[in-house]
């Protein structure tokens, strides 16, 4: 079997281990003979790097290993890259969740005002990105889950339609676990699910027992009717911020019984609770700190100064397996069926062609075939409707550095409640981000 090259863009994240365990656990099925890293925070991204490197000797002496901040080195000669960037970090994702709660309004990463800054930082990364890859490995291909995913899958397609580039997200995995869980199954990949919608805004019209055929919608609805996606005992997550979010997967829910909603809808359904149950002064982003990003930097550092990573306790990230799946499709020709953001062209038959959707699709070495949804309800329509319009305006800000344009997205966001306020938030996210982006 042919062995891959992989490139983790992004290397100082605290995903990067996960992803290098992954790739570890299935070198059976996905064999690999070089890992890179690339960041432009070098010291961040040495603490990572020097801590997966022992992992890697201690659990697999034939795989090369390097990493880097010049991009040449990084993207020179390789096969896959994994790229999981965040423009500005933790300090940026905690402006973007208080500042549009200073309105009144949701603050959330991806979601609203907040997902608009996020995206306009994105654009330039992930561009930036794209067009190194280009530069010196122009068959490779990119694997990206940098959020917001939906802005960044509509940024290069529109400005880079020719790019070898597949956008993914491990929410809709994670829910569909969940599901599995409640089912009574093995993993999710027991069952077979029909999907659609934008990123982090999607619907299942279908989850079916993937040997048998059988129709498991009346049994999950049963469960999701009284405790979402979490357990009776209002379990689902590690976290009791996610923990919430499974159980408010209920309420969604409640508004068509006929299908599953991702939990992120809770923000546009329920903006009004989300904002009172969020404390202004301690977000996400402060939860994130001082939890995931405190534990995964101790333990790196840990492993560095004992020479070993016997005893750590990093494990592999459930979204990893996810990224090892596409390449592995990709590499091997499996056509695996797989959830990716992929232009419409008619998949979801009554939304516009040029959308970028999520949906089934058949992967393979020579591109995707997205799997026919058909036509999709009202509700539904209308709701993802006037995200897309939202998530074009905002590239349409990018690319013409226009105030207009990102004005009128943060108004048309379902989670703002008038221009005036939209404006508002606009003036501060605009102070928050000079060293990212502008507008006039």
């Amino acid at each position: 079997m042919k062995k891959s090259s992989i490139l983790i863009a992004g290397g100082g994240s605290t995903y990067t281990h996960g992803i290098i365990l992954m790739l570890l656990d299935n070198l059976h099925r996905f064999p690999v003979d070089e890992i890179k890293l690339y960041d432009n925070d070098g010291p961040r991204q040495e603490v990572v790097a020097k801590a997966c490197e022992i992992i890697l000797r201690e659990r697999s002496s034939g795989i090369r290993f390097s990493y880097t901040t010049d991009a040449e080195t990084a993207f020179t000669g390789v096969d896959f890259v994994m790229a999981h960037i965040r423009q500005g970090k933790l300090p940026m994702r905690e402006k973007d969740e208080k500042i549009p709660m200073k309105y009144g309004c949701v603050g959330q990463e991806t979601c609203g005002a907040g997902g608009i800054a996020y995206g306009m930082r994105s654009i330039t990364g992930v561009l930036e990105i794209v067009d190194y890859m280009t530069q010196y490995s122009p068959n490779a291909w990119m694997l990206n889950y940098s959020n917001p995913a939906a802005i960044v899958a509509e940024a290069t397609h529109r400005l880079r339609p020719d790019a070898r580039i597949y956008h993914i997200c491990d929410m809709p995995i994670s829910i569909e676990e969940a599901m599995a869980r409640i089912l009574d199954y093995r993993s999710a990949a027991d069952l077979e699910t029909r999907y659609y919608g934008l990123n982090h805004f999607g619907w299942w019209s279908s989850v079916r027992d993937k040997a048998t055929g059988e129709d498991l919608m009346p049994r999950l609805a049963a469960h999701v009717r009284q405790f979402g996606y979490a357990d009776e005992q209002g379990e689902g997550k590690e976290e009791i911020s996610w923990n919430e979010t499974f159980v408010k997967a209920r309420d969604s829910f409640a508004l068509d019984p006929s299908s599953f909603p991702n939990t992120y809808l809770q923000y546009y359904l329920y903006g009004d609770d989300m904002v009172a149950h969020t404390s202004p002064d301690y977000s996400r982003a402060n939860e994130v700190m001082a939890g995931r990003e405190r534990f995964v930097f101790s333990e790196c550092q840990k492993i560095i100064d004992e020479g070993t990573a016997v005893n750590t306790q990093l494990t592999i990230d459930e979204h990893a397996s996810y990224i090892v799946d596409l390449a592995q499709a990709i590499a091997f020709n499996t056509k695996r069926r797989m959830l990716l953001i992929v232009p419409n062209n008619g998949a979801i038959s009554n939304f516009d062609d040029d959308a970028m959707v999520e949906v089934p699709c058949l992967v393979g070495s020579f591109g995707v075939e997205p799997l026919t949804i058909g036509a999709i309800p009202a509700f539904q329509r209308g709701l993802l409707y006037q995200q897309y319009s939202v998530e074009k305006l905002v590239v349409d800000a990018w690319i013409e550095k226009s105030y207009q344009k990102l004005w009128q997205a943060l108004t048309l966001s379902k989670t703002i409640p008038s221009a005036r306020v939209a404006k508002q938030i606009l003036d501060d996210l605009i102070e928050a981000n000079q060293e990212y982006w502008t507008v006039e």
